[in-house]
């Protein structure tokens, strides 16, 4: 049977034939640009979500995300038949360890939001504390002014968000706090401010000022990833630069990665991590077939165990140590 649907935002009919009932199957946000020519009008927002749901793991943010884009576009149809529609606050909280795709996800969604005309331009600031915080009295609100000033019409991404109140009263992170809050109100609906860092800590620093809860009624828990997610997620990225990991080398990696997901606790870097290695497995396997004189395709496409190397800590060495132990 038949339902006929005509809006007032598109003024044609939409003809949905009712099949009866549907095999049952896992959203998918891409689904909701169905219609053929709005596909063709959505482009670039369909990019955005396919992008997001290529993303291995985090279904409690793209779920959430799904949530945003159903309301946004559910407002403009309600607008289009004449109804109210109410505004929310999308200032958020991204909780979570390193590599978890906390900024991946904000550069994803400042696309998404320019597409649904949330944002007029969708771009992300990234910044952290000596970014905004000063060296003497009235420098910081400047400084903190001026990067709000840029992401005027997008997000402004504060990462480690936290060490802007571990000063205490008289460091001058408050005085970017303050700041900060002075400006979601001076520029409501203007931009998103989205401030990321380790769970416990940001508890810790929202509680620090009475306004900032309120502020940020969006909060979202990146969550580390499982070991078969790690592996999946360092397949994608050997598979993406046209490379393979030989039996030995993945079996290597997934040993090592379920010891250090297991050990390491915060200073685990997840995805992070797993690109690393990568990399440098990558670099090691041209150093190793540099002299070789007869290469097949596949010698350049397969990485073995001996490309396959790992810091001797990651808990005492700091981001910025040598790979070659």
């Amino acid at each position: 049977m038949a339902n006929r649907v005509i809006t007032q935002e598109t003024r044609r009919i939409q003809v949905v034939l009712d099949h009866g009932p549907r095999k049952k199957r896992d959203w998918k946000i891409r689904d909701q640009l169905a219609d053929p020519i709005q596909e063709e009008e959505h482009l670039p927002l369909k990019r955005c979500l396919d992008e997001l749901e290529s993303l291995v793991g985090l279904s409690k943010v793209k779920s959430f995300i799904h949530e945003i884009y159903a309301w946004l576009a559910v407002s403009r149809r309600r607008t289009a038949a004449g109804l109210t529609t109410d505004s929310q606050v999308l200032h958020m909280i991204f909780e979570g360890n390193p590599g978890t795709g906390k900024t991946t996800v904000a550069r994803i969604m400042g696309r998404m939001l320019k597409e649904m005309n949330v944002l007029e331009k969708g771009h992300v600031v990234e910044v952290e504390r000596a970014d905004l915080v000063g060296e003497y009295i009235g420098h910081t609100a400047q400084k903190t002014r001026e990067h709000v000033k840029q992401a005027i019409g997008g997000i402004l991404f504060i990462d480690e968000a936290y060490a802007l109140s571990r000063g205490g009263d008289k460091d001058f992170g408050k005085e970017a706090i303050d700041t900060l809050v002075k400006s979601m109100e001076d520029h409501k609906d203007g931009f998103v401010l989205i401030l990321a860092g380790y769970p416990a800590e940001m508890e810790r620093f929202i509680r620090s000022n009475p306004g900032l809860p309120s502020r940020f009624p969006i909060r979202l828990n990146f969550s580390d990833f499982s070991l078969d997610e790690l592996v999946r997620i360092a397949e994608g990225m050997v598979t993406t630069r046209q490379y393979r990991f030989s039996v030995p080398a993945r079996e290597k990696l997934t040993t090592h990665l379920a010891e250090e997901s297991r050990c390491s606790v915060e200073s685990f870097g997840n995805a992070r991590y797993v690109r690393n290695i990568v990399e440098q497995a990558i670099r090691l396997q041209a150093v190793r077939l540099l002299h070789t004189r007869y290469i097949s395709r596949e010698d350049l496409m397969t990485l073995t165990s001996e490309d396959i190397r790992f810091p001797t800590s990651t808990t005492t060495k700091s981001p910025a140590y040598s790979w070659y132990n």
